[in-house]
């Protein structure tokens, strides 16, 4: 039975219909008004003397919870305020976010939901999400039918195994998947009714948290192997049977794994990773905003990057598309490309080395009479001989990008481009503060994680924050309103253009090579418009869409505000 629908009155205006009355309906946050139910709906769903006299307006509620947001000293506590107000009432919640989102989008996600990962099961309120374990894969179709809505249209599933730059956090990471759900719906308007958040609770490797007697998640070693691959195949196979066109976001899955789960079942639902394409999206948009500014193309760049992780290949996938776009032939654009991990410049003559990086493996002969201490080149050694102009860092290692490297960039342009991309903020490859002053104020710099700005020559320079949140949430909308049976590297790509054309140019000429984190509903319009277009173009979408997408996106996305309320009839 629904637990409430979505109706137009006689005059198309929006109202919601349930049974729920009395503490049941302030019990469900999709429909928990708080103190702003009205009078009539009061006397109609048994709520007289169980709320306070005074009916609130909207903008009363925020000003409370905003002052009580505001009374909190710790992040991590700001952070569990927020999800308890968002498991008390959705639309109070989202209203909040979006009036306050520049301060706010740092505490539910980036850099703060790293802390709220490690302290998951201490700060755990309320149930939020599906888990699917080893203990219960057998039911898997009776836990798709317990989901609160039937209708179920986004999913962000994790298997935990690769979290930001902090690797295995177990149960934890089901609170990145309710972070980015929140995205979805803040930036994009997607309706959190039909999205899910989904733990793949597999086990852990982590001692600690199996020795936790308050750890929530299955206490065994990290499922592998074939044993690992049923459970993932039998998810997705009733996942197909209960929701046949649900868009899955695979959340932090770990190097090799996350590029499998991605190729096996990208034709078999509608599927996304963040880690691989959104990230890499992100950071082409920026590339593309970084030329703009330099005057310059992606083709004439030289790109290290330090990190070759799923992001790392994900980032230098995308790059290459871009200089495709521009005339390059795949194999011309890889060779403008260098990835290093934790061992050094990736060679194909490496033993053991991981498929997935093999696409941007160099042969040995180039870095013959390259000057090095050892037989594999290190980030300062690849970054002086390849006469680097581009670094990008996905490397979670702190402090990477020291003095030394930096200067070795910026000896080989003029327009030297750094993005120290790892989150959280303690895991930043450099600080911009010290990129600007190694340079002379030179360097297009971006982050993952928001810093301030930087005062160099007398003037203010935002740093634009490289966020994930630019893309996936616009690119999510883009895919559910055209239907698209598939998201294709186009469709990546599409979005990149997109987010890159909106950065704006007073912007641009102060060196941000982002918008501001305030006009995050406004370029994610932008990006699903350019989605839908694309899907449209590569035949992927299964619905007709009208010719005026900005009306389509006026009518579809979700707002937060109090509609009212109608008893359902026959209840």
């Amino acid at each position: 039975m629904k637990q409430y629908e979505k109706k137009l009155d006689a005059h198309g205006r929006p109202y919601l219909e349930t049974h729920l009355e009395g503490l049941m309906l302030t019990r469900l946050p999709l429909l928990n008004k708080v103190t702003s139910f009205s009078l009539e709906e009061r006397r109609e769903f048994g709520l007289l003397g169980l709320l306070p006299t005074h009916v609130s307006t909207l903008d009363e509620q925020l000003e409370r919870a905003y002052a009580n947001f505001r009374s909190f000293r710790s992040d991590l506590d700001k952070h569990v305020y927020l999800r308890a107000l968002q498991d008390r009432s959705e639309v109070l919640f989202y209203a909040l976010l979006n009036r306050h989102i520049e301060e706010m989008m740092p505490i539910i996600y980036t850099p703060v939901v790293a802390q709220a990962v490690e302290q998951f099961s201490r700060i755990y309120r309320y149930p939020r999400g599906l888990v699917v374990s080893p203990e219960n894969i057998g039911e898997i179709d009776a836990l798709l039918a317990n989901t609160p809505f039937p209708d179920v249209q986004l999913i962000v599933a994790t298997d935990n195994e690769g979290i930001l730059g902090i690797g295995d956090q177990g149960f934890g990471g089901l609170a990145i998947c309710i972070g980015k759900l929140s995205l979805y719906t803040a930036a994009a308007g997607i309706d959190p009714a039909v999205t899910l958040p989904v733990e793949l609770d597999v086990g852990t490797n982590r001692k600690e948290l199996l020795d936790d007697p308050l750890y929530l998640g299955v206490k065994r070693p990290r499922m592998e192997g074939k044993e690992y691959d049923d459970f993932i195949h039998a998810f997705v196979t009733a996942l197909k049977r209960r929701f046949p066109n649900v868009l899955v976001q695979w959340e932090d899955f770990s190097k090799q794994k996350a590029f499998d789960v991605l190729e096996r079942y990208r034709d078999v639902l509608p599927s996304l990773n963040d880690d691989i394409q959104g990230t890499g999206a992100v950071v082409l948009a920026g590339l593309l905003s970084a030329t703009r500014r330099s005057q310059t193309t992606l083709g004439q760049q030289v790109y290290l990057v330090h990190g070759a992780g799923a992001g790392g290949v994900g980032v230098a996938r995308q790059i290459v598309r871009g200089m495709e776009r521009e005339g390059m032939s795949t194999q011309q654009a890889r060779e403008h490309i260098y990835l290093i991990d934790s061992k050094g410049l990736i060679l194909k003559d490496r033993k053991g080395l991981e498929p997935y990086k093999l696409e941007f493996a160099h042969e040995p002969s180039r870095v013959a009479g390259w000057k090095m201490q050892g037989s594999i080149p290190s980030l300062l050694e690849t970054a002086r001989e390849a006469k680097v102009t581009v670094l990008l860092g996905l490397s979670g290692q702190r402090a990477a990008f020291g003095e030394d490297v930096v200067k070795a960039v910026a000896a080989n342009t003029p327009y030297p481009v750094v993005f120290a991309l790892s989150n959280p903020t303690a895991n930043c490859e450099a600080v911009p503060a010290d990129i600007y002053q190694w340079t002379q104020g030179k360097a297009l710099v971006a982050t993952g994680s928001p810093f301030e700005d930087v005062e160099w020559d007398g003037a203010p320079h935002p740093v634009g924050q490289g966020n994930n949140a630019f893309i996936f949430p616009g690119l999510g909308l883009g895919v559910l309103l055209s239907r698209a049976k598939r998201v294709t590297d186009g469709m990546l790509t599409a979005a990149s253009l997109a987010l890159a054309d909106y950065t704006d140019g007073a912007r641009l000429a102060q060196g941000a090579l982002y918008p501001r984190m305030d006009r995050l509903r406004a370029a994610s319009r932008q990006v699903a418009i350019a989605v839908m277009r694309q899907a449209v173009k590569e035949e992927v979408a299964m619905r007709k869409l009208p010719e005026d997408l900005e009306s389509l996106l006026e009518a579809e996305m979700w707002r937060p505000e109090f509609l009212p309320l109608r008893r359902a009839s026959g209840k």
